[in-house]
């Protein structure tokens, strides 16, 4: 007999801990064609979405899929993903949580267009007499910083911090 994943029992013990502690509980999914949801608000393949209990009905998740309906536009919406498909669930309000890594099953033909498609950014090298610029809260260059301001992959600070 084959053994079952621990994933299913983590994201679930995520969750609950959200719950417990008054959180926010979200699920980073990669999205390809085995999984349901509104493709309207896919970016990159993934989708984040807010599994709390106020915002979805009849929450189900299951060893192999994580099933209820949600609310997109005011348009009730039944969304099916399989538990394979989920790339982290964390708390919105601190992003403490897991990330899982996730086996991509787009063919290898696709994979190769894409990368030739959208070939990664070329960074500048660094060295250590560079300076680094000196940034608000809001991500932007301070007042009395002379550099320029060195953007940011993806656009948006990444927030998700994994539990060890």
């Amino acid at each position: 007999m084959s053994e079952t994943s621990t994933k299913p029992y983590l994201i679930r013990a995520i969750y609950e801990w959200c719950t417990d502690n008054g959180f926010t509980p979200y699920i980073a999914v990669f999205v390809d064609g085995n999984t349901n949801v509104p493709r309207e608000f896919v970016k990159n393949n993934e989708i984040v979405l807010n599994v709390s209990f106020d915002a979805t009905s009849g929450l189900d998740m299951g060893n192999e899929w994580i099933a209820f309906s949600a609310r997109f536009g005011g348009v009730s919406r039944k969304i099916d993903v399989p538990v394979d498909n989920v790339l982290a669930i964390y708390a919105r309000e601190n992003g403490q949580g897991m990330a899982f890594p996730v086996e991509r099953s787009i063919p290898e033909t696709q994979a190769a267009t894409e990368r030739e498609n959208n070939p990664p950014p070329k960074l500048a090298p660094v060295d250590a007499d560079t300076p680094v610029p000196v940034t608000t809260e809001e991500g932007g260059p301070s007042d009395d910083d002379p550099t320029p301001p060195v953007p940011r992959i993806g656009g948006k600070k990444p927030s998700l911090k994994v539990v060890k």
